[in-house]
Parts: structure tokens; C-alpha cells; sequence
């Protein structure tokens, strides 16, 4: 069985006073809350939304 490709992701800035469609991408992303991780699969999807909160999220290895 092959293993899948994950990433963590940590939430460093908070979505207080951010633009409405930020704080969705952080929904999406299974953030919302100061220092919370959640690791997903690496696709390009959560890529591009990584790509879009540079200042709010963090890549752990």
C-alpha cells in the first residue's frame, strides 16, 4: 500500500480584522483558532492555499 504525501500546517496569524474570503480559506483549511495544526494531504489545492495566507500560516516539518 502506498503512503500518501501529508503536510502540517499551523495557524500563526489571526483572522481578526482579515478580509472575509481569508478567514474561509482558513475554514477550509481546518484552522480558525491561534496555534491550532491540522495535517492534510499535499495537493496542489492546499498549495495554492497556502500560497494565499503567507502571513497567517506556517508549514511544519
Amino acid at each position: 500500500m502506498a503512503k500518501t504525501n501529508t503536510i502540517k500546517i499551523k495557524q500563526i496569524g489571526s483572522p481578526i480584522r482579515r478580509p472575509e474570503s481569508q478567514k474561509k480559506i482558513l475554514i477550509g483549511l481546518g484552522l480558525g483558532k491561534m496555534h491550532r495544526v491540522v495535517e492534510l494531504q499535499d495537493t496542489p489545492e492546499v498549495r495554492g492555499a497556502i500560497a494565499k495566507l503567507p502571513h497567517m500560516v506556517q508549514v511544519i516539518d
